[in-house]
């Protein structure tokens, strides 16, 4: 351990040695106080990015769209992307918009959403497409959100419900539960997508009115809000998680009768024949990216990727690596595959009290008193301790390591143990390079991780939901994932010749 002298900085550095790189990190309250900036400057994006999403600050679907290219979020199949943009210019040209620059943008992510801008920035997760059964519940959706833009919905609707809506962004950055995807996440799930029951209706009135004019049945309007409230049943049931998508799901029961009016009145001016869609929507579903990886993370390689927490770790070559829900570990193993001496840990910790330094998490929450050789590191962006844990004279361990991580307000605690016969000097560099490894997963690390795709096949006589479910590598509620996607949730079967998705 290097400490770099400086007899004017009262903060000295030191510089620890991780492979063939050497990791310089601050100590003391500098650390803590560019830690805090650095917080505080996200929540102040945060605030302004969804506070002033509307005509106030025009402008904002820009910087959401930016931010989301920086972070590699855009849907990579530039035939999706066509698509929608074919389909929302169609839209679009039948509008009193028509001749107006719109932006129509897939992001990838597993959540069901679609969410408008003042600026005209029409967003769909990947997530959503797996749920349509049409091009007609696509326009229908993409008409809606039109619509908003149009009503200057996203303007009018900057209220105290919005800003109270704030407090959720701020909490998945103080859990350290929000993805990596920062901002433009949060913003996906919250105020951007807040509006009252009569800027919703008047959304809908101008959508049907525009998904008709451009030759799609409007009674796909109507079935779209039932494949999101089949999806938000699926949700709340079978997963017990909450539901993102806006409006409709929690719509007042006078408004689903004027919809239905509004719906009935439109498919009288339904023309005999309806124009042709843009594409074969199956065939545009056929290889669709579906879902994200399990929330217990999944190992390749000997690295470690937790979708749900967006982390990954890498652990030395040819160890064993396992996770639970808790916790993911790793054993390394000798030439002739037997157990070796060296293991190593890391899981989510309980989350520091706002003043403590990665260096006090330990001693004071944790009451390790035991700790020698300790130093500040930064792990990427993210700061942290690491330390060696005396031990027992005459124990069977020979060397026992521990750092802890800060990330996003959460700690991640990292334990590393040696038994006597091992090489201590081998295992501390292993230890300390499995720590420095880790960081926030990226765009990419996730479609590596997650390579299940949407399957469209012809359904045969006698197929059920429950049989084909034991082909799909889904590893829970497989049965129900297949009923909800094909619009079949909570009872329906497949039948014979009709195109089905199912998951590979």
């Amino acid at each position: 351990m290097l400490t770099s002298p400086d007899m004017n900085n009262p903060h000295p550095k030191k510089i620890l040695q991780s492979g063939n790189h050497a990791v310089c990190v601050e100590t003391g309250s500098r650390l803590v106080r560019r830690m805090r900036i650095r917080r505080a400057l996200l929540i102040v994006a945060a605030i302004l990015s969804v506070t002033w999403a509307g005509s106030a600050a025009a402008g904002k679907g820009a910087e959401i769209y930016n931010e989301l290219l920086e972070k590699g979020v855009i849907y990579p199949d530039e035939r999706w992307q066509n698509y929608v943009t074919e389909i929302g210019e169609r839209l679009l040209a039948e509008s009193s918009d028509a001749g107006k620059t719109y932006t129509f943008v897939v992001v990838d992510q597993p959540m069901v959403n679609a969410w408008a801008t003042a600026d005209a920035y029409i967003f769909v997760t990947r997530g959503i497409l797996a749920f349509f059964q049409s091009e007609d519940e696509l326009a229908a959706v993409l008409g809606h959100e039109i619509g908003h833009v149009i009503g200057n919905h996203v303007g009018k609707s900057v209220t105290g419900n919005r800003l109270g809506k704030l407090a959720g962004i701020l909490g998945t950055f103080a859990t350290g539960s929000s993805s990596s995807y920062g901002l433009a996440s949060a913003v996906t799930k919250t105020a951007l997508a807040s509006y009252g029951r009569e800027h919703e209706l008047e959304a809908d009135e101008i959508g049907t009115d525009l998904i008709l004019r451009a030759g799609y049945n409007p009674r796909a309007l109507l079935d779209s809000i039932q494949m999101l409230r089949d999806h938000d049943n699926f949700q709340k049931t079978v997963l017990n998680t909450p539901t993102i998508y806006h409006g409709i799901l929690g719509s007042h029961p006078a408004h689903n009768k004027r919809l239905n009016e509004l719906v009935n009145q439109s498919q009288a001016l339904v023309p005999a024949e309806l124009a042709e869609p843009e594409r074969d929507f199956y065939a545009m579903v056929d290889g669709l990216a579906y879902g994200d990886e399990s929330s217990t993370g999944v190992v390749k390689d000997g690295v470690y990727y937790h979708g749900a927490l967006r982390l990954r770790v890498a652990f030395p070559e040819g160890w064993d690596v396992q996770a639970s829900s808790s916790e993911v570990y790793s054993i390394e193993r000798t030439a002739s595959g037997k157990a070796g001496p060296g293991k190593m840990s890391v899981r989510r910790s309980a989350s520091p009290t706002e003043t403590q330094t990665p260096e006090q998490y330990l001693t004071k929450t944790l009451r390790r008193d035991d700790l020698k050789d300790g130093a500040e590191i930064r792990v990427g962006p993210y700061p942290g301790y690491i330390a060696t844990i005396e031990t027992v004279a005459g124990s069977a361990t020979e060397l026992r390591q521990i750092a802890v991580v800060y990330k996003d307000g959460g700690v991640f605690l990292f334990n590393g143990e040696l038994k006597q016969g091992g090489d201590a000097g081998i295992f501390a560099q292993a230890f300390l390079d499995a720590v420095m490894s880790f960081r926030a997963m990226t765009a990419d690390d996730l479609r590596l991780v997650n390579n299940q795709k949407i399957k469209i096949i012809e359904a045969r006589p006698g197929d059920t939901y429950a049989e084909l479910a034991r082909f799909v590598p889904v590893k829970s509620n497989a049965e129900a994932v297949l009923r909800v996607i094909n619009g079949h949730h909570p009872y329906g079967e497949p039948r014979a010749g009709d195109r089905i998705k199912v998951i590979e």
